[in-house]
Parts: C-alpha cells; structure tokens; sequence
C-alpha cells in the first residue's frame, strides 16, 4: 500500500504539484499538512504513522517535505521501520529505506540537507550583519518621527495623559510609553 504524504509550511503554498506527483505515483491514501517541517509535533504525520500497516510504504516527493532536521528525519525513517513499513522520496530515489543500502542513503543525504540550511543561515546571517554595517535598518519604521516626538513630550508637559497624547498622535498609549519613556511620570503610567 502507497502512501502520499505532502507538506507546505504556509497556507498560501499550494499542495497541487505534490499532489499529482503522487497521484502519479499510486498512492492509494494520502495525508496533508500546512505546517512548518520543523514543528515536531504534527497532527497529520501523526495520523499517518497512527494508520501505517506493515509493508506500506511512504512515499513524499523530497525529504525536507517529511523533516526538517537529520535528527526527525531518522526518528520518522526508524518509527517506519518498527512498523515495517518504507520511506520512498520520489525526489531522491536512492532514498529508499526498504533496504539496508537506501537507510544508509537516507542517513548521508539528511546530514548533507542540514548542512546545506546551516551553510544558508550562515550566509544569511552576515549579509545581515554586512547590510546593518552599511546602515540599513531592519524591521518597522518607528511609529513616532522626530517631530511627533517633540510634540508628544510637549503635551505630555502640558499635562494630557499618555493615552490622551496616543489617541492625538493615532498611535498606541504602548508606543507612547516606550518611545517617551523618561518624559512620562509614575502617576501618568499608572492611569
């Protein structure tokens, strides 16, 4: 018995080439899931391994459609073998686990996937550190330029409160206290 089992890490990616590769494929019953691979607890894998027979057979169209990690991709590829069932990637056809040779396979490719997602974040992470270097600002603007600031702290002295100068400024009284910080009194946060 072939079993189909698809992933996306967001609702908005579509399972339809997943789908007809499996279908294409023979799967005679298949699970789906819109969830991070690396969530290690999901509801569908969970399901599937659940209903899992001896000598049924998974088949996925990549391995990081099953896991994440070399580590979850070992302990899903050894929960198949307690079951007596396979792993086929249709992606990676030498990832087989219904012989000793396709296990050994499927060990190596792991290491080398989490090797290539250390070698992305390790780039990611200095053309991060790079672009700060050159002065680019990550994340969202301040909600406060520097003259809605001055203004916030003039109403503030005139006495308003701090959701009064939110509600003036059409921000959040929690910006008001973080970004006027010093200029807000302890009688004034507590209102």
């Amino acid at each position: 018995m072939l079993i189909g089992c698809f992933r996306v890490s967001t609702d908005d990616k579509d399972l339809s080439q997943q789908r007809a590769t499996q279908a294409a494929a023979g799967c005679t019953k298949n699970y789906e899931e819109r969830i991070s691979g690396a969530k290690r607890d999901r509801p569908e894998l969970r399901r599937m391994l659940d209903h899992l027979r001896d000598s049924g057979v998974v088949m996925i169209t990549r391995l990081d459609r099953l896991a994440r990690s070399t580590k979850d991709l070992l302990d899903i590829a050894e929960l198949l073998n307690e079951l007596k069932a396979g792993l086929c990637s249709l992606r990676e056809p030498w990832a087989d686990t219904t012989s000793p040779a396709g296990r050994m396979v499927v060990t190596v490719s792991a290491r080398i996937a989490e090797f290539e997602r250390a070698l992305i974040h390790q780039r990611t992470s200095a053309g991060r550190s790079a672009a700060r270097n050159k002065g680019v600002k990550f994340g969202r603007p301040p909600a406060l330029k520097g003259e809605q600031i001055t203004l916030g702290q003039k109403l503030l002295n005139e006495g308003l409160t701090a959701r009064q100068v939110a509600k003036a400024l059409k921000v959040h009284p929690s910006t008001i206290y973080r970004v006027l910080r010093g200029s807000i009194s302890a009688s004034d946060a507590a209102t």
